[in-house]
């Protein structure tokens, strides 16, 4: 028979401050299995249990508290089976939780970072959700947004930087033809609810961010990745190389503009000039596209193209092609 040495104070308050979170996460649990994972005796963890019935609620009392406040076990079930289950366990279960609307808010965001594929195949979000779920004062929605699949050229992207080996794909950028690049993969980034691929191009023989919008036909190569030293490129938004953007909208919309890093310029007659910095000056089209006309684009000339463009296209997709009666 294998005796264990006793516990010291420091090691009991920290297995009592975890066991009665263990118990009633349990439910019901035997001596054994409740000794095994805690690295005690069997003994060792019925004295532990035992012990919590003369634990409590600090009152005004004196030394003597009622039943509802303390600690209790069901002790036939211990005595007669060997299997420990919590019945009182005096307001725990009254600590302060997650509202449902903090609860979803948290839920939205997991469900994103589960679109990243080496997330969204650990299983750690699907466990991480559900604790969210149980531990929220009310039951959020079971749906806060739509999950997106991860898709196939996140995968490839996502076995390269894996496998350190270079990708292949078909690139083509707004308002240039197709081009097939191969690139040593850095980082995956995530920026405004896109998707990017942060990299060096064999091609362009430097540092260039990808939208995986415009990526298809991805595979892997075996040129193992070389240049894990180069310079990356600024972020969005930032550096001397991007371009400003200038538009004027309502005051009323500036609140909605917290993601997107801007600069004010003027301001007059409930109207804000505001200036973006951008990596691609055309980008501002989608910005502008969230406000339905609001936001107008004043410089420089191909982000006022590329917006008026943007806005044209959609247009045309409302059009009824006339029919002769």
């Amino acid at each position: 028979m294998t005796t264990r040495a006793p516990l010291l104070a420091a090691d009991r308050v920290r297995l009592y401050l975890t066991l009665v979170p263990y118990l009633l996460e349990r439910g019901q649990v035997t001596l054994d299995e409740a000794a095994a994972d805690f690295g005690v005796t069997p003994v060792q963890m019925r004295q532990m249990v035992e012990k919590l019935t003369v634990i409590g609620l600090p009152g005004d009392s004196g030394f003597w508290q009622p039943p509802q406040e303390m600690f209790d076990i069901d002790w036939d079930l211990l005595d007669e089976h060997g299997v420990i289950e919590i019945t009182n366990d005096v307001a725990l279960r009254r600590v302060p939780r997650f509202t449902a609307r903090e609860a979803a808010a948290l839920l939205a965001g997991l469900q994103m970072v589960a679109a990243v594929p080496a997330v969204a195949d650990s299983g750690l979000v699907s466990g991480l959700m559900a604790k969210l779920s149980r531990g929220s004062a009310d039951a959020p929605p079971d749906l806060v947004v739509a999950p997106v699949e991860v898709s196939a050229v996140q995968h490839v992207v996502s076995r390269a930087l894996h496998e350190g080996v270079a990708v292949s794909f078909r690139y083509h950028a707004p308002d240039a033809e197709p081009t097939v690049r191969t690139v040593d993969p850095m980082q995956i980034l995530l920026t405004n609810g896109q998707w990017y691929l942060r990299g060096w191009c064999h091609l362009r023989q430097a540092m260039r961010t990808f939208h995986l919008d415009r990526v298809s036909d991805p595979e892997l190569t075996d040129i193992a990745i070389t240049h894990t030293d180069a310079a990356a490129p600024p972020d969005f938004g930032a550096g001397t190389q991007a371009g400003p953007v200038t538009v004027r909208l309502p005051e009323r919309l500036v609140p909605l503009l917290g993601a997107f890093s801007h600069d004010e310029v003027a301001r007059s007659a409930g109207l804000v000039t505001l200036r973006f910095h951008m990596a691609d000056p055309r980008g501002i089209k989608r910005i502008a596209a969230r406000f339905g006309g609001a936001v107008e684009v004043l410089d420089p000339p191909p982000a006022r193209a590329a917006t008026q463009e943007w806005a044209s296209d959609g247009l045309a997709l409302y059009v009824v092609p006339s029919t002769d009666s």
